[in-house]
């Protein structure tokens, strides 16, 4: 479509044609995508792999809620997982955090 064209239509038709192409644009990318995950499929599966081996479980890198590991007896709302930084409430309590395993 030419600058020409565009210039020539309206506002409610440039609206409609922006909803058209944004729609068409989410289709490719749903069908392009499906293609590129077909294909590496099939290149995984002839090196005897499948593509959860290779590239994880498809989370993108995010862990799921971990279960709580460790819980302050004192107040027993806190709690920690023992995944990232240890919590205030148990570096203070100092010692063996076996202590406050659940």
């Amino acid at each position: 479509m030419k600058a020409s064209e565009l210039a020539q239509m309206s506002l409610k038709d440039l609206r409609a044609l922006r909803d058209r192409v944004d729609v068409a644009i989410a289709e490719r990318e749903k069908s392009d995508r499906a293609d590129v995950k077909a294909k590496l499929a099939d290149i995984a599966a002839k090196a005897g792999f499948s593509v959860g081996e290779l590239f994880g479980s498809g989370r993108g890198g995010k862990r799921g809620a971990a279960e709580v590991k460790y819980r302050n007896p004192k107040d027993p709302t806190q709690t920690w997982t023992g995944r990232g930084r240890r919590p205030d409430w148990l570096n203070e309590a100092g010692g063996d955090i076996e202590r406050f395993r659940i």
